[in-house]
């Protein structure tokens, strides 16, 4: 499981520092070198698909890495099994 969060964060993307909910919008204006308020719009007009969009949104959420390296989805698991073991 190490191997798939490790691969993640090799593509070098992270949340933005300047962020509002999860921080997406900021990570992809800061990648891609577009303004965070055009990445904002784009993540507005994404949620507007209901499936495609906030699946979409979830997964990038759960996957992305915050700026310290930690993904969300990496930690609740690593949570669930620390809980079974004690």
């Amino acid at each position: 499981m190490d191997a798939i969060f490790d691969t993640i964060r090799k593509f070098g993307f992270r949340r933005g520092p300047s962020r509002i909910l999860g921080g997406l919008g900021g990570g992809i204006a800061e990648q891609t070198g577009v303004s965070v308020g055009l990445a904002r719009i784009l993540m507005l007009l994404l949620g507007l698909l209901p499936v495609i969009g906030w699946g979409t949104y979830l997964v990038a959420w759960l996957l992305l890495p915050w700026q310290d390296g930690s993904i969300p989805l990496e930690r609740f698991i690593r949570q669930l099994t620390n809980s079974r073991t004690q």
